[in-house]
């Protein structure tokens, strides 16, 4: 497993993890559930430690990849800065929760107030995730892309038939 496997293998989990942990803590709200709102916690508290492989992992991936053909270095570098926010926002997630787990757990009066601030951040969290993900996404996935424009290969003056070869 090379640098830029090891780096897709754990790099969604981050992201996934706190989506999961919104759901999680929307139903700790709705069913006023304290148990269900640990949960959450826990599942950040995951989320932020599943950040750590993800972004160490990165410098090794653009190893790898950054001299393939058809590469920009310009999306690596735009990659690299969103994944930097991200991941302090991710520990910053974490460490709230934990925060978060231990009022919580000791039923202290502000618990509440804290949950919703976290609720909060859990969604800025995400949006930053969602635009770390996109990002990477880039670099190798051209149609993904703002400047990206289909070739209609009709208009080219061929057609391909469904194994890909010129008829």
């Amino acid at each position: 497993m090379n640098g830029a496997h090891f780096h897709l293998a754990f790099n969604h989990l981050p992201i996934i993890f706190p989506i999961v942990g919104l759901i999680v803590l929307a139903g700790g709200f709705i069913f006023k559930s304290e148990v269900i709102k640990r949960v959450a916690f826990f599942i950040f508290i995951f989320g932020a430690l599943f950040t750590i492989p993800a972004f160490g992992s990165g410098e090794g991936a653009e190893e790898v990849i950054e001299n393939l053909p058809g590469i920009d270095k310009e999306f690596i570098l735009a990659h690299e800065e969103k994944a930097e926010l991200f991941a302090i926002l991710s520990y910053l997630l974490g460490a709230f929760s934990l925060f978060a787990l231990w009022a919580n757990w000791k039923k202290k009066a502000f618990s509440n107030i804290i949950a919703i601030v976290l609720f909060v951040f859990a969604v800025v969290s995400i949006y930053f995730a969602k635009v770390t993900g996109t990002t990477g996404g880039e670099i190798r996935h051209t149609e993904i892309r703002s400047d990206f424009s289909k070739v209609n290969s009709s208009e080219a003056g061929e057609t391909k038939n469904l194994e890909g070869e010129d008829e």
